[in-house]
């Protein structure tokens, strides 16, 4: 007998899978179930082989498959006032509550339901399931799998990002590129500051340029009035520097972040702001030569942009009765599936964002009930 989602979706809440930790257990219960069902299974391995991505495929081999496509890890909840065990499903009032209900397991036990009862089925086109790690943290375990689906000639034609949207089609977001800028000052005595580079300086300077490129993009830049901030945005996150008062610093970090819509290059927004940079530092190094703002990229991934009339869009608008799409403000791995793989991908799920990465997060099961709906739809789809 088939497990019900909310069944599923209590083993996947029970696994601790918190971003940079083990979700092997979580796999070995996805692919218990799965095997049992006759599908055919491939994980790919973080190197310290603490973690995998699973790829999972139902039905006949071919080109012509839809792949489901979510991830495992989840944020922490330390510091968060939970009013029970984060990692224990809870039903109350309509909602299951339990740390990634939202984002994204609730969709993930959907598409595993999806999967068993689609074995069951005479599929004549594959119904594939894509399981990632490390998304919370940039979009960084998919990429080996990515890159092993991207040496085969059969690889999936479609793919559905279960990420939360409602259960509305989302056709896009933004890119992000995640970076650090390192910057190098000389150190001295606080009594004769002005003989010394304060690097805590040259970050406030760099954080003013951010400013200013920022108000740039906002008035004269391009914008996609899909998204709520219809524009590119440049945010700084974290600054770290200095190690006491009487001591000026040699070194201050700043981490910030690029997030472009598809009309904006985000290397060329880097350009300049390396060159900004630039112009900070150069007139302190006749002086002292170490003066620089380093930058390094952190993580990244590309933007979705798909087309109001692609076919996973059209399939997605045929088996859900909704002409409507959106964009969304989060990111997600679609971006990777589109760009490096030539997948049409589109982002489609049950719940909402804004209960994720919080207390009591929640997916309602109207919700759930609407997501087994339309993969039900899906799996009729595959065997037509």
């Amino acid at each position: 007998m088939i497990p019900s989602t909310p069944e599923i979706l209590a083993r996947l809440v029970a696994e601790p899978t918190l971003s940079r930790t083990s979700n092997l257990a979580l796999l070995d219960y996805v692919e218990g179930l799965l095997r049992a069902a006759g599908a055919r299974i491939e994980r790919f391995v973080h190197p310290d082989g603490s973690r995998a991505n699973l790829f999972a495929t139902i039905g006949p081999d071919g080109p012509d498959g839809v792949v489901l496509s979510g991830h495992t890890d989840v944020v922490p909840v330390e510091g968060q006032a939970w009013t029970g065990d984060p990692f224990t499903l809870i039903e109350r009032d309509g909602r299951y509550y339990g740390r990634g209900t939202a984002d994204m397991k609730g969709f993930v036990a959907s598409a595993l339901r999806a999967m068993l009862l689609a074995a069951e089925r005479p599929l004549k086109r594959p119904l594939h399931l894509a399981l990632s790690y490390d998304e919370e943290i940039g979009c960084i375990g998919v990429r080996g799998m990515i890159e092993a689906l991207a040496a085969r000639s059969d690889r999936p034609a479609l793919c559905i990002v279960g990420e939360p949207t409602g259960m509305k089609i989302a056709t896009g977001h933004k890119g992000k590129l995640a970076l650090r800028a390192c910057c190098h000052g000389q150190e001295g005595h606080s009594a004769l500051a002005p003989n010394a580079l304060n690097a805590l300086h040259l970050g406030a300077a760099f954080i003013k340029a951010l400013q200013a490129r920022q108000e740039a993009l906002a008035n004269h830049g391009a914008r996609d009035d899909a998204y709520d901030i219809p524009y590119s945005t440049i945010h700084a996150g974290m600054i770290q520097g200095g190690t006491a008062l009487n001591i000026v610093p040699n070194r201050c970090e700043i981490d910030f972040e690029i997030r472009n819509i598809a009309e904006d290059d985000p290397n060329a927004i880097l350009a300049g702001i390396a060159a900004d940079a630039e112009t900070i530092a150069k007139p302190h190094r006749n002086r002292f030569p170490m003066a620089c703002i380093e930058i390094a990229s952190v993580s990244g991934y590309p933007g979705l942009n798909t087309r109001a009339d692609a076919p996973v869009v059209t399939l997605l608008k045929r088996i859900l009765g909704d002409d409507g799409t959106l964009k969304v403000a989060f990111g997600t791995e679609g971006g990777l599936f589109d760009q490096e793989l030539g997948m049409s991908t589109a982002i489609c799920g049950p719940g909402f964002m804004d209960q994720g990465h919080k207390p009591d997060e929640f997916v309602s099961a109207e919700q759930l009930a609407r997501c087994d709906t339309m993969l039900a739809r899906l799996v009729d789809e595959l065997e037509a």
